[in-house]
């Protein structure tokens, strides 16, 4: 599991159908690093710290093991420190 920050909704018109209508969202590890897509299962808006999986349970957590998903938000995090990151 990673903790991450939803930075903002990735708009997709062409997507496979087994997507059906889950969000695609831009998620960082820390502030200024390395960006990623991830599914959004839970429901998040832009600034929440989340966390997330990866590889198979990221595709269990998105819905079906042949989902096209390699990382999924499974988590909302109620408070977190971001301080304690660094740069």
């Amino acid at each position: 599991m990673r903790i991450m920050r939803v930075e903002k909704t990735l708009v997709s018109t062409n997507r496979l159908d087994q997507f059906g209508h889950k969000p695609l969202l831009v998620v960082q590890e820390k502030i200024g690093g390395v960006r990623a897509v991830a599914v959004d299962a839970v429901g998040c808006i832009p600034g929440d710290w989340v966390i997330c999986v990866s590889s198979s349970a990221a595709r269990e957590a998105a819905g079906a093991r042949d989902f096209p998903s390699d990382l999924t938000i499974v988590g909302i995090i109620d408070h977190w420190d971001a301080e304690g990151l660094g740069s």
